[in-house]
């Protein structure tokens, strides 16, 4: 188990934590823990939305990036076997 620190909390924050906690059958620290890594994901994808919004709205940097993901179009065009399956470590499947 990960080293555990105490971090406070507002009661109507804890009160939701705990409720949370029973309804999922789970630890407040599982749930806080998975809020906190859906938290960070949101905020990842929405810095990554800004950014390709603000690349859309140069006409310059919005063309080079077509050209960008034209000029690389052909590169999964590796003469692999789709139907090839891989194992979760990588190896080849059956």
């Amino acid at each position: 188990m990960a080293e555990a620190v105490m971090v406070r909390v507002n009661k109507s924050s804890h009160r939701l934590l705990r409720q949370l906690s029973k309804a999922m059958g789970e630890s407040m620290q599982d749930v806080l823990a998975k809020a906190l890594e859906e938290y960070e994901r949101k905020q990842f994808f929405e810095q990554l939305n800004a950014s390709f919004t603000s690349l859309r709205e140069d006409p310059s940097a919005w063309k080079d990036e077509l050209d960008e993901r034209e000029a690389m179009a052909g590169s999964l065009s590796d003469g692999l076997d789709a139907g090839e399956v891989f194992t979760k470590d990588g190896r080849l499947g059956d």
